[in-house]
């Protein structure tokens, strides 16, 4: 396949075909309907009896099975056209979309899919000095479009000459022969629902061809994407299709709003009357385009267009796009490393204030801190080659600081039973060995964590590290099931959220001098998990100031003190070397 030819195609030709082919499956449907009337049926009210009928009889059911079994295969033909259609039709958008990005960018596409651009910088042709970043961006599509379709093409040659043998060898009269075609094209529609057992998710994907997988991957990229039991490199596959269509979709309902309202629709004694209609319009404009500039924001790091190119194609560790959704204010989860083969596994569940926004930007480079300073620790600890993927999960609704939903424990219960899923589906996919895995939880992230914790079975975790907290819903380590030993926490003694009063002490003077004596540890979401009674083991932090501390745990302005290395010793398995602080 090469660009041209994949360029020009008319595809619209398959679809024709598929078409005939319907009109041909329906009308050999009712021919089989008039057989069963004007013969089957006619023969069975009969009185003819003898061994000449029951010859005639056994054919005629014989044939009666062949000709559905031969419906069935018409049938097929169809739903191979259409998936055929489907797959060319995305590898043509794809390049399509490549080559007008290359334009854009004064980027000049040759036939063979080499990339030239005009280096003058005095030249009105100038392609700027991020040209050969472009550069490699739009090759790597050009040339994942073109695979698409060589993919497309071989898959829709191997299963008509399948059909096409059936029919010309009487194969496909055959019913057990139509039933496992049937079978084997169902297997394409059929995924598990959300929510099923991770281990019985990948035993489904198991169970499919590898062409059965790829086409679950360009027919449904939305179920496969984020469905916990796929391994990682088929979900982030999933997920690159299912944000871009996100992306359109917005831009689209965005487009669809119409132009904005009146703003006013007058004024009386001086004051403006705010027109409702525009009021409408407003809210649902700026819900679009949060969830807009949220998806962007991860496809922007996706094609390296943000802090030199981390994340895109071709980075060092890939970036893996393992959730994508709309749900609510939005889900987003990213890997740096494949968490299916890393040895050592981090995933990080962010807190107060978390947006899908900020997962493209600076909670990617959280993630990424966490993957460096984990490898740098298995290296001095003579781990070689280090073997990490760090996970940023934000797959719930954190609460923001509009409303008082972080006062409460409901987000982190819903979060916590989707996160204990996502973890049991990490476990599921895992190559080889088990991997050392690090549950992280930052802020109304470790209350998300601590819940998680408390589902039959317990968290597919090692160690848990909780960090900025206000409480994870339980009074000892002891109680998050991976032993009290193998609980991290780190509190900056300046940290607003950490250091919050439990309710009893905003219930006045007299419950405040109850709860400090009845209470001492208490927190706003049970135990405070820095303190000796919840006997966790706390790591050293720097104390920071009210204003910096709480975000300062993962190494961001250097202003974290050993806090970043310590979660690195605690995800590379070596948590027994951590800078210790004495709990409070």
């Amino acid at each position: 396949m090469d660009i041209k030819t994949l360029h020009d195609a008319d595809i619209i030709g398959i679809s024709t075909a598929k078409t005939a082919f319907d009109t041909l499956a329906t009308a050999f449907g009712q021919h089989i309907e008039n057989w069963q009337h004007e013969v089957v049926d006619r023969l069975g009210h009969s009185e003819w009896t003898g061994t000449a009928a029951g010859h005639a009889n056994t054919r005629i059911t014989d044939l009666g099975t062949e000709l559905q079994a031969a419906k069935q295969e018409l049938g097929l033909v169809s739903r191979a056209l259409q998936d055929a259609y489907d797959g060319f039709a995305a590898a043509q958008a794809n390049l399509v979309s490549a080559l007008d990005d290359a334009k854009t960018h004064k980027l000049t596409v040759a036939d063979d899919g080499g990339i030239t651009w005009d280096k003058d910088p005095n030249s009105p042709n100038f392609a700027g000095n991020d040209a050969e970043n472009q550069a490699k961006q739009i090759q790597a599509r050009i040339t994942a479009a073109l695979n698409e379709a060589d993919h497309a093409d071989q898959t829709i040659n191997a299963r008509l000459a399948h059909l096409a043998t059936n029919a010309s060898n009487g194969t496909g009269l055959d019913s057990a022969t139509a039933k496992t075609d049937t079978d084997a094209a169902n297997a394409l529609l059929q995924a598990p629902a959300a929510g099923t057992d991770p281990n019985s998710v990948k035993a489904w994907w198991n169970s499919l061809t590898d062409d059965q997988q790829h086409r679950m991957i360009l027919n449904h990229p939305e179920q496969i994407g984020n469905l916990d039991g796929i391994p990682a490199a088929a979900r982030s596959e999933a997920n690159k299709t299912n944000l871009k269509n996100l992306i359109q979709d917005r831009q689209r309902q965005l487009a669809d709003l119409g132009p904005e309202p009146k703003q006013y629709l007058g004024y009386v004694k001086g004051e403006p009357v705010i027109n409702p209609e525009y009021e409408k319009w407003k809210a649902k404009r700026d819900a679009l385009q949060e969830k807009l500039d949220g998806f962007q924001s991860i496809q922007n790091r996706l094609d390296g267009k943000l802090d030199g190119g981390m994340g895109g194609p071709g980075s060092n560790p890939p970036l893996l796009l393992l959730g994508i959704g709309d749900q609510g204010q939005g889900r987003a989860i990213v890997s740096w490393g494949d968490p299916d083969k890393a040895k050592n596994i981090s995933s990080l569940v962010p807190g107060l204030n978390s947006t899908m926004a900020g997962v493209g930007g600076g909670d990617a480079k959280t993630a990424k801190r966490i993957y460096d300073s984990a490898e740098n620790s298995a290296r001095a600890n003579g781990d070689v080659p280090p073997s990490v993927a760090s996970v940023f999960w934000l797959g719930y609704d954190a609460p923001q600081l509009d409303g008082p939903s972080v006062l409460t424990k409901d987000r982190a219960v819903e979060g916590g039973e989707a996160y204990n899923k996502f973890l049991a589906g990490l476990r599921a996919t895992h190559e080889g060995a088990p991997a050392h895995m690090t549950a992280q939880g930052h802020s109304y992230g470790s209350l998300v964590v601590g819940q998680a914790t408390q589902h039959p079975g317990g968290l597919a975790a090692d160690d848990i590290v909780l960090v900025g907290s206000p409480g994870v819903g339980v009074d000892k380590a002891s109680q998050l099931g991976v032993g009290a030993d193998h609980v991290y926490v780190g509190t900056a003694k300046n940290d607003p959220v950490a250091n919050a009063p439990s309710p009893g002490m905003l219930g006045g003077l007299g419950a405040a001098i109850y709860e400090t004596f009845a209470h001492p540890d208490a927190s706003w979401h049970g135990t405070d998990p820095a303190s000796q009674t919840f006997g966790g083991q706390r790591f050293s932090v720097a104390d920071g100031t009210v204003t910096d501390s709480h975000d300062n745990y993962f190494g961001k302005d250097d202003k974290g003190g050993d806090s970043l290395a310590n979660i690195g010793k605690i995800v590379s398995g070596h948590g027994n070397t951590i800078t210790r602080e004495d709990p409070r």
